[in-house]
């Protein structure tokens, strides 16, 4: 288990569903003490930021970044993924067209909406799915010799 330090806290990378940019400008009555960059979204959407960026966090972590989004999603995790259609009640200011979707702990639904196409997530998520699969987890053992043993024995035998 990798495990990143923050400040106090440590998190679990296995933990993070994704790490979008943070804008201080968006909640004027926090007044961070440092110069915070991204925010880490925990599979039970609570939040962590860091004075990484996005992209930084990504690459040391190994998440897949979505670079239109600048939001990076762990690899770990299993998303689906939807077509996002803007509604009456819920008609968001950017034109959002990807709705990411996956479960917490607890078997309750979460969701991020992105701005990259469904099609190019699905085929980004199911290339960084298979690239992961090629990695070998450990060096693969050599055939055994069967019964005979091996060479050093079979020169004895001779």
């Amino acid at each position: 288990m990798k495990v990143v330090t923050i400040g106090k806290r440590l998190v679990p990378v296995e933990q993070v569903a994704f790490v979008e940019p943070f804008d201080p400008s968006a909640n004027p009555e926090f007044k961070p003490e440092k110069d915070f960059k991204a925010r880490l979204v925990l599979l039970n959407r609570d939040v962590v930021l860091t004075e990484q960026t996005p992209q930084e966090f990504a690459t040391e972590h190994e998440l897949h970044l979505f670079a239109e989004d600048s939001v990076a999603v762990n690899r770990e995790i299993v998303f689906r993924v939807e077509t996002f259609e803007p509604t009456e009640s819920f008609n968001p200011a950017k034109p959002y067209k990807t709705r990411l979707k996956w479960r917490d702990f607890g078997g309750g639904e979460q969701s991020k909406l992105l701005l990259t196409p469904p099609e190019t997530v699905i085929a980004e998520l199911l290339g960084a799915k298979e690239e992961l699969a090629k990695t070998p987890k450990r060096p693969s053992r050599r055939a055994a010799r069967g019964r005979s043993g091996s060479r050093r024995m079979e020169a004895f035998r001779s």
